[in-house]
């Protein structure tokens, strides 16, 4: 088992393998347009990160999906990272978390059972630590190592928060540093060193718990996390949704301080190029910023952190409710001004 390296299969690893946003616009508006029923509150039009199904005045239901190749060489820990992202979209709706499916796709060719035994123990783990069963899931033979879960979450019909309610005079609140991609870069790379790679593990396995207690809060108006189109990609989504314009503090931003070094080094991860390629456009950067600052503003991050819009008056209560679950480096990084849709880094 330790002589293999689950990265070693992959093309692209966590939520960097996901298809660029300009390519998904793409593809999504060539689909065919589907039923909407009255009970589906949220479904695919503002890029939210869970379909949510209102059953009737007291429930809805939450539920998403999400799978990628190996982050990762240990099995462990890959399969502890994939399911932590998975639940955290249940807790970006404001949703408790209640099962999961797991969704698994392994070359038995190429693996050992032992191997992938691991990982399905190391999701089964986090599931545990969410305490929600994995009830059932579906599992198929293909080239490259894929491991996920389709998440399920209850949630009043009325704290559901969408990433498109965010108001003008709004304060941006992020729950974890950003860096997870550059990490993950370096470690290809073979450069990151046994802390380093403690820390990405730290940041990617740390559930987003906080969820369901932010959206109790009236003076909360949108959630959602941070993933594979970086801090920029997600806060765009939620500008084209709210119709407002964001204003980004680059010096606010948490930053996992390695993860710091690295970037200024001139590692990152080629998801990092195409995020800016599908939205650099709608992003206000100063001419002068050095290349580093747009790798960061696009890094992808995989388990990534969630990205609060509240009134100025609920900022220390949302940032208690961050702290009292362990989420100390909790930052305000901005906020929403009136405009047209786009970001501006100042």
């Amino acid at each position: 088992m330790d002589a293999i390296k689950l990265t070693q299969f992959s093309h692209g690893g966590g939520c960097g393998c996901k298809i660029a946003p300009s390519i998904l616009a793409e593809l999504l508006s060539r689909a065919p347009a589907g039923i909407v029923p009255a009970a589906l509150m949220v479904g695919t039009e503002t890029a939210d990160d869970a379909a949510v199904y209102k059953l009737n005045d007291e429930q809805a239901i939450v539920a998403t999906t999400d799978f990628f190749t190996p982050i990762v060489d240990d099995p462990y820990d890959f399969g502890r990272i994939a399911a932590t992202n998975a639940i955290s979209d249940v807790y970006a709706m404001g949703a408790q978390p209640i099962m999961a499916l797991a969704i698994v796709g392994m070359p038995l060719d190429k693996l050992p059972h032992e191997v992938i035994g691991r990982i399905l123990e190391g999701g089964a783990s986090v599931c545990r630590d969410a305490g929600i069963p994995i009830a059932g899931g579906h599992s198929i033979d293909v080239l490259e190592p894929i491991y996920g879960l389709v998440a399920m979450g209850v949630v009043h019909p009325s704290r559901v928060k969408r990433n498109s309610e965010a108001r003008a005079g709004d304060v941006l609140v992020l729950g974890k540093p950003l860096g997870v991609g550059i990490l993950s870069a370096a470690l290809k790379k073979g450069v990151l060193d046994a802390a380093g790679y403690a820390e990405m593990i730290r940041h990617t396995t740390k559930l987003n718990t906080p969820g369901p207690r932010l959206a109790a809060m009236q003076q909360v108006h949108a959630i959602t996390d941070v993933t594979g189109f970086g801090i920029a990609g997600h806060l765009l989504e939620i500008c084209r949704g709210s119709r407002l314009r964001a204003r980004l503090r680059f010096d606010d931003l948490p930053v996992i301080e390695s993860a710091l070094g690295f970037v200024r080094e001139g590692i990152s991860t080629g998801a990092s190029t195409r995020n800016w390629a599908g939205y650099g456009e709608e992003v206000a950067l100063s001419p002068d910023a050095p290349v580093w600052q747009q790798k960061l503003l696009t890094d992808p991050q995989t388990s990534g952190g969630l990205l609060v819009s509240c009134s100025a008056e609920a900022v220390r209560a949302v940032l208690e409710v961050f702290h009292n679950e362990g989420f100390e480096g909790a930052a305000v990084i901005g906020e929403f001004i009136d405009g047209p849709a786009g970001l501006e880094v100042v």
